[in-house]
């Protein structure tokens, strides 16, 4: 699957509340962006491609939730989980500005915090 997202994509696993029709669905984060999101629920609750959701997620050292509202841009279920998950791609459309530089900063500490990691290693040889 080619990666549409702009940014950094970095590893983030902590759950994340969607609001579809105004019915929470809990799920939980695979990977964070400045622009998005992949996520898995519960196959049954999952919206399909299309629906816009409220997302409120909580990134650490952040005293306030996240809040935004996305949209569903794929939904893949998971063979392996007896039907039971399914992944989704959740684009941000709407976000504080605050929050947005919040979750920017965010992506961006991890990623260079992964990439300092790397260099350390290739430094020490192994």
């Amino acid at each position: 699957m080619q990666d549409r997202r702009l940014g950094f994509r970095v590893p983030f696993e902590a759950m994340v509340t969607s609001y579809v029709h105004d019915r929470p669905v809990r799920g939980l984060v695979g990977n964070l962006s400045d622009s998005g999101i992949s996520m898995s629920a519960i196959s049954m609750l999952a919206p399909p491609p299309g629906t816009l959701v409220g997302l409120e997620l909580e990134l650490p050292g952040i005293d306030d939730s996240i809040w935004a509202l996305g949209q569903i841009c794929y939904r893949k279920d998971d063979r392996h989980a007896a039907g039971l998950a399914s992944g989704l791609g959740v684009r941000f459309v709407e976000m504080a500005r605050s929050q947005a530089r919040l979750v920017r900063d965010f992506c961006i500490g991890v990623h260079r915090r992964h990439l300092g990691s790397i260099l350390a290693r290739i430094r020490s040889g192994t």
